[in-house]
């Protein structure tokens, strides 16, 4: 699970949050029950009398001690239970209080993380990727090709194998995807179709719109923080990287800079990268430095979609 340490500390402090809550809920219950349930305290500090009376007796050499402690408090247990019942509270008023019965609050179950964990992750990887309201609609179960025929078609099957493949493999096999092709043939969709199986599988996940990723790009050089390559790591360390329609910001030397210097540093890393875009190949090539073209068209698959805008599709059917 790729989340740096302040995102972990978070969670940490959360699960000591919950703790914290819950025990103060239970002494609350405590107190409630010692005020209205006469006899109860006075069963609760006469377990405690023989707990300590019967491990005297053990130290001694009783060897029959340990035995009748147990049959003394299952007795007063069960008296317990009855004088709860009788007061309209359920027998287990008084048991702790968790959020999360399996791990009882801590996180962890026998070394490994809980199913609770995993889901905080989850959902903190989710709010990280700044997608996290797209991937609701945008994902394989929304996924249709009745808007494609034909050879548009064809392409569209080939880029949902080509994305179906990249998830299957992402665990063992370093791989980058590059779509292409006409406005709003799905480029975009495919890429968050990918984006939310990789987040469910626990992985961290960027995305930014090009004009994004580049204003992100120029914080961080211009930013006290970049000096310690903390923020820059972000970009370069996460599992998978998503740049959307590239070619939509102001192309010049510094941003070509900048976009080869990310691309070749998850390279070196292994990092996968995804990027979409309206232009052509060949418009690519010419808009941005031939080292680009180079590391895009020899190290990443190429996807090419076409066929109608569906977003107007999809607009001009909901105002039907």
């Amino acid at each position: 699970m790729a989340l740096s340490n302040v995102q972990y500390d978070f969670i940490i402090r959360n699960y000591e949050e919950k703790q914290n809550r819950n025990r103060h809920r239970s002494e609350e219950r405590r107190a409630r029950i010692y005020e209205q349930v006469k006899g109860y305290k006075e069963l609760e500090d006469s377990i405690a009398s023989i707990s300590v009376e019967q491990g005297r007796r053990l130290l001694e050499g009783d060897t029959y001690a340990l035995e009748n402690l147990r049959e003394m408090i299952k007795k007063l247990s069960e008296d317990k239970r009855r004088l709860l019942s009788a007061s309209g509270y359920p027998v287990d008023y008084l048991n702790p209080i968790y959020d999360c019965c399996d791990c009882k609050d801590s996180g962890y179950i026998d070394g490994k993380k809980c199913h609770c964990f995993r889901q905080a992750e989850i959902s903190m990887l989710y709010e990280q990727s700044h997608i996290s309201k797209m991937l609701t609609t945008e994902n394989f179960s929304a996924l249709s090709d009745k808007y494609y025929s034909g050879d548009d078609l064809s392409l569209f099957t080939d880029a949902v194998g080509t994305c179906k493949k990249f998830i299957e493999n992402f665990d063992s096999i370093y791989h980058n995807l590059f779509f292409y092709g006409t406005v709003g043939s799905g480029k975009s969709f495919l890429s968050c179709c990918i984006a939310k199986e990789i987040i469910d599988k626990g992985y961290s996940v960027l995305y930014f719109s090009s004009a994004a990723f580049f204003e992100h790009m120029s914080q961080l050089f211009y930013s006290f923080r970049n000096h310690s390559g903390e923020a820059r790591d972000d970009l370069y360390e996460c599992d998978l990287l998503i740049i959307d329609d590239l070619g939509a910001e102001v192309v010049n030397n510094y941003t070509s800079s900048q976009l080869f210097s990310c691309l070749n540093e998850r390279h070196i890393r292994h990092k996968p990268t995804i990027i979409s875009t309206n232009l052509s190949l060949e418009e690519l090539r010419v808009r941005y430095s031939d080292r680009i073209f180079s590391r895009i068209t020899s190290n990443y698959t190429i996807c090419k979609l076409s066929g109608p805008d569906i977003r107007i599709y999809k607009k001009l059917n909901r105002s039907n």
